[in-house]
């Protein structure tokens, strides 16, 4: 019997094995052109002058004044301009770029061209808030009168990088019937098509994005493809021409969208019974220069402010703050791995402190089914974190490990952080603004073609969808096609992001294909064109951010197991341990590969991703200074999921792309304060940081 029975052969696997698989860097059309951007050295400034030098003939100098109708990415908030105009606000923002055949002398241009700035003074730190949110559950007011202990730590995290394998890039170029036609390394085509519709006051009809193969992403190609993708279209709306854009890596690393880094300020009351009655929680996030999705990225980051834990009285605010650094965006996780990796130590040293058994303490405020959530809505769903303990702590032997290694001198240490993450966009945004569509069609010999806006950057939403549609028309999956996304061709079932596509396109995939089933007429072409209703139960007011953030949740538990050297202050994995509850698992194959690998990244982000930013510039340029877990870090893994249906899900799944990344960071994190004997408090936790925290005592 196979080891994953549900799974099925993955569509993309010819293609990749073979070489063929066709990335934004493999399209080359005649007369091809490249661009190449000029970015601004100082942090902040305004631009006095630019002297372009003597352009070749075919070469040309694309800037803000060749702006068509706005000089705006079109993300959430619309602050960031497409090329700097009279000022710049970080270092590496785009003032122009230069298009030509020649990536040699584009290189030279680039190296000649002068700007003249007016230096003003850059903002670094947490002064200048641009968002700000928050809610309160119960009084929290009146229950700090009865505690009779409070208990504070303030937790930071830092940046991190997507590290994807194939880096950002997008290629223009005009199709048969000369329609404007954009292709590349993104995982939201029609993100990208309003983007360049916006930037140039172009009609519907007059765009169109096609989504290729996309070598990884993980939120980085979310919005930022937007900002090439209107740059390009500008240049070929003056020339004419295909322009390719593929940065080098260097590029990438340098100046692409980021993590948010936090500081995260925590208050606990605690009552005579040793019982926490509140939590008060002030989160921090940078930023960057620009808004672009920050507003939405600190709402989650705050619904998360309590992880899995119901306590009754709440204080939760957020900002977001303006510096003169790369702006941050999306990334896996979308700010829950923050505010969850505070929850998670923040309830264990709460413990420590009060004397209580951190495992009892967890179990004793764990989410119930009809518990009232952090937002003052409520846990629909059953929901079966007791047997994710269970199994877990019996996978990796914890609690004769936790015992065992607490003990002076014993060098390894094993940290346990359960989690959860809510799927799909936030309160009713699925049903308000995000409107999704998915379409199933057979033509006249009965071929069925599924079409959705879900890119598949390597998680498998092509094998999955196909699959579901496959299952519920009762046909052989190699009588089922989905292609790449074609926003001329695929109606718009919103962004790849948000642990939404099984939750919610898979859904629609699923009502689609049944639907057609019971109209099929053999040797007719139909079509079922099926539209998102949301859950009924679902009711969320933004501004308050009171109500049912999400139509379900997703949870999972982490056991990683350390070895800690004390000569050299580095850690080593001895072993990862995980347990989830996706709902049903659609293929197990599948979900294995993204579980592994968000518990990896999530791993990464605590204690190995270190990426610095001095005066607005980052340290690290590479994937050799910027250190990622590779396959000599990987210890003995062992993943196991939790049957738990969800009656809105198809054939009963839940999100999961982001759940498995975000209880990494906290467990490996309380595995080394296990090791060391002294509490973390920041990430990554870099031999750098424990050299600190064991010399001088310093968290």
């Amino acid at each position: 019997m196979s080891k994953y029975p549900t799974s099925v052969k993955k569509v993309d696997f010819p293609e990749k094995i073979s070489g063929k698989a066709k990335y934004a860097d493999d399209f080359v059309f005649p007369d091809m052109q490249y661009a190449k951007t000029v970015r601004s050295t100082i942090p902040c400034g305004k631009i006095k002058k630019i002297t372009v030098p003597k352009l070749p003939d075919g070469y040309y100098w694309i800037s803000a004044k060749d702006i068509v109708k706005e000089n705006v990415v079109n993300i959430i908030f619309s602050d960031w301009p497409v090329f700097a105009d009279g000022r710049v606000n970080y270092c590496g923002e785009a003032i122009g770029i230069f298009v030509g055949e020649d990536k040699a002398i584009l290189d030279k241009l680039c190296e000649e061209i002068k700007v003249e700035y007016e230096p003003e003074t850059p903002i670094y730190d947490f002064s200048e808030a641009y968002i700000s949110k928050g809610y309160k559950k119960g009084d929290y007011e009146a229950a700090k009168k009865k505690a009779k202990q409070v208990v504070r730590r303030t937790y930071q995290t830092g940046y991190q990088e997507q590290a994807y394998i194939e880096p950002q890039g997008l290629v223009l170029y005009y199709d048969e019937s000369g329609k404007m036609t954009i292709t590349g390394s993104m995982q939201c085509p029609f993100y990208v098509k309003r983007a360049v519709m916006r930037t140039l006051g172009l009609k519907d009809d007059e765009v169109r994005v096609i989504q290729p193969a996309v070598g990884g992403a993980f939120g980085g190609k979310e919005h930022y493809p937007s900002l090439i993708g209107a740059q390009l279209a500008t240049a070929s709306y003056k020339i004419h021409k295909p322009i390719k854009m593929v940065f080098e890596r260097y590029e990438d690393i340098a100046y692409s969208t980021k993590r948010h880094p936090s500081k995260t300020e925590m208050e606990a009351l605690i009552d005579e019974n040793k019982n926490i009655i509140g939590i008060k929680s002030k989160v921090s996030l940078n930023g960057g220069a620009y808004k672009g999705c920050s507003g939405v990225v600190l709402s989650r980051a705050l619904i998360a402010a309590t992880n899995a834990y119901v306590i009754p009285n709440l204080d939760i605010s957020g900002d977001v703050y303006r510096t003169n650094t790369v702006p941050t965006a999306a990334f896996r996780g979308f700010g829950s791995p923050q505010t969850i990796f505070a929850m998670e130590m923040f309830i264990h040293h709460i413990a420590k402190e009060i004397g209580v058994d951190p495992l009892e303490l967890r179990m004793k405020y764990l989410a119930k089914q009809g518990d009232i959530t952090a937002n003052s809505g409520k846990f629909h769903d059953p929901i079966v974190l007791d047997k994710l303990f269970e199994k877990a702590m019996e996978m990796s032997d914890y609690k004769r490990k936790i015992a065992e290694y607490s003990k002076p001198g014993s060098l390894r240490g094993i940290g346990m952080s359960c989690f959860l993450h809510g799927c799909g966009f936030t309160g009713s945004g699925e049903s308000d603004i995000i409107h999704a569509k998915v379409k199933v069609s057979k033509d006249e010999n009965d071929h069925v073609t599924c079409y959705a806006s879900s890119v598949d950057m390597g998680q498998g939403c092509r094998t999955t969808l196909k699959h579901i549609v496959a299952k519920n028309l009762g046909l052989p999956d190699d009588e089922v096609e989905m292609d790449y996304p074609d926003t001329d061709k695929t109606p718009d079932s919103g962004p790849t992001a948000a642990s939404r596509t099984i939750i919610i396109v898979g859904f629609l995939m699923e009502k689609a294909a049944k639907n057609l089933k019971k109209i099929w007429k053999k040797g007719v072409a139909q079509e079922i064109i099926e539209p998102y209703v949301g859950p009924s139960y679902i009711h969320w007011d933004e501004e308050t951010m009171q109500g049912d953030a999400y139509p379900s949740y997703s949870w999972g538990v982490n056991v990683v197991e350390v070895e800690f050297s004390p000569v050299t202050f580095e850690i080593t994995l001895k072993g990862v341990w995980s347990v989830y509850d996706v709902g049903r698992v659609v293929d197990e194959r599948i979900a294995v590969g993204q579980a592994d690998g968000g518990v990896l990244q999530g791993i990464g982000y605590g204690f190995m991703e270190n990426e610095t930013c001095v005066d607005g510039k980052f340290k690290q340029r590479s994937l050799s200074d910027y250190i990622i877990p590779t396959t000599m870090d990987v210890p003995h893994m062992e993943t196991a999921f939790i049957d738990n249906p969800f009656i809105y899900g198809a054939d009963g799944a839940k999100g999961m792309g982001e759940l498995t990344l975000v209880g990494g960071a906290p467990a490996v994190a309380l595995a080394i304060e296990n090791a060391i004997g002294k509490e973390i408090h920041k990430i990554p936790a870099t031999p750098e940081y424990i050299m600190e925290v064991l010399k001088d005592g310093k968290n």
